[in-house]
C-alpha cells in the first residue's frame, strides 16, 4: 500500500453520568462507568491518508497546521493503529469541527471517534463497533461513547479488552434536546486529559466513585422508562459531584463562571415550576440544558435571556460515528 485514505464523521456527546478520573491513564480505563447522549448536528469530520512518501505525520485542524502537543497526541494514537495494521507508514490527518474546540463540548470525543474510524478503515482494518470503541478510548476516554449511536453506556471493565461503550437506546427512543448554553467559546485553561490525572487528589473522588453504580442504575432506568423528573435530578447531582471533585483537587479546577451558576439556578427553579429541563456541565464553563423536545422553545427562551449568555444552540440525539464519501 503506497497510499490509502478514508473520511469519517463523529458526534460529540454529553454525559449524564460523568467520566472523571482513570484507573489507568495510559489505557484510559475509567474510575467509573458513564452514560451519555450523542449530539446531532454537531460533528468532527476527519480524513486520514496513509502515504508511503510522507516523512512524518501531519495534522491540520480547522484549516490550521498543528505541531507540538496536538500532533504528538495524534501521532501516539496513530502508532496504535500502525501496530494493529502491521505497517510503519505515516499519515496526513485533516480534521474540522462545526462547533468550538476545547470549550467543554466534548470536541476530543468526536475527534477521536472520527479519527479511530478513518485511520483504521484507511489502514484496511474493518473493526466491529466494540473494537472501534475500545480503539477510540485510547485517544480520549469519552470518544468511546461517540462510536455507538443514541444513548450510550461505557462499561468501565477490568482491562483494555472489556472497557468499551455500547448503545442502551436508539436515538428515537426519547425525543430529548440539548440546549447548549455558551458563556465562553475560548479554550479552557486546563484540558480534560490533565484534569483526569488530578481527580485522585480530591478527598471527594473516592465517595463519588463508590456511589457511581447507584447513579448509573438510576440514570439508566429513568432513561429507559423516560422518567424525566428522576432523570434530571440524577443528572444534576452527578454533574455537581464531578465539579466538587474538580474544585477540591490539588491544584483545584474552577471551570464555572458566574453565568454558569446563574444558568444552573434558573433551570432548577424553572423545573420546580414544571419545565421539563435539567442542567449539566462538562469540563468547561458552558452549560448543557437537557430538556424534552416539547419544552425546547421555552427552555431556549429562558436561558437565552440570562446575563452572560453568548449563544444557545439546540441539538437532538445523534447517531453513530460513520464513514463519509
Amino acid at each position: 500500500m503506497n497510499t490509502s485514505s478514508a473520511t469519517a464523521q463523529g458526534h460529540p456527546n454529553i454525559a449524564f453520568v460523568k467520566y472523571w478520573g482513570n484507573r489507568d491513564d495510559a489505557l484510559r480505563l475509567p474510575a467509573n462507568g458513564s452514560i451519555s447522549m450523542n449530539l446531532d448536528g454537531l460533528h468532527t469530520r476527519t480524513t486520514v491518508t496513509w502515504d508511503a512518501s510522507l516523512p512524518g505525520d501531519s495534522l491540520e485542524l480547522n484549516g490550521t497546521h498543528k505541531t507540538g502537543a496536538a500532533l504528538e497526541r495524534v501521532s501516539s494514537f496513530l502508532d496504535i493503529v500502525r501496530c494493529m495494521a502491521g505497517f510503519h507508514l505515516h499519515a496526513a490527518v485533516s480534521s474540522e469541527n462545526n462547533f468550538p474546540v476545547a470549550a467543554g463540548i466534548a470536541s476530543s470525543a468526536s475527534a477521536f471517534a472520527a479519527l479511530a474510524l478513518a485511520a483504521s478503515r484507511a489502514a484496511g482494518l474493518d473493526m466491529e463497533e466494540k473494537e472501534l470503541s475500545r480503539l477510540a478510548r485510547r485517544g480520549s476516554g469519552s470518544a468511546c461513547r461517540s462510536v455507538p449511536g443514541g444513548f450510550v453506556e461505557w462499561m468501565p471493565g477490568k482491562s483494555d479488552a472489556d472497557s468499551y461503550a455500547a448503545s442502551i437506546a436508539a436515538p428515537e427512543h426519547w425525543d430529548l434536546v440539548d440546549c447548549i448554553v455558551m458563556v465562553n467559546t475560548g479554550h479552557k485553561a486546563t484540558g480534560s486529559t490533565h484534569g483526569h490525572t488530578l481527580a485522585g487528589t480530591s478527598p471527594l473522588q473516592s465517595a463519588r466513585v463508590e456511589d457511581a453504580p447507584r447513579r448509573l442504575t438510576l440514570c439508566r432506568e429513568a432513561l429507559l422508562r423516560r422518567d424525566f423528573t428522576v432523570f434530571a435530578e440524577i443528572v444534576e447531582l452527578d454533574s455537581a459531584l464531578m465539579h466538587a471533585v474538580m474544585m477540591t483537587s490539588t491544584p483545584p479546577l474552577f471551570y464555572w463562571q458566574p453565568a454558569t451558576l446563574s444558568i444552573l439556578q434558573a433551570v432548577r427553579l424553572a423545573r420546580a415550576r414544571g419545565l421539563a429541563a435539567g442542567a449539566t456541565v462538562d469540563a468547561g464553563p458552558n452549560v448543557h440544558v437537557i430538556c424534552a423536545a416539547s419544552a425546547a422553545a421555552e427552555t431556549q427562551r429562558l436561558v437565552g435571556s440570562l446575563p452572560g449568555v453568548l449563544e444557545v444552540r439546540s441539538v437532538g440525539v445523534g447517531g453513530t460515528a460513520h464513514l463519509v464519501e
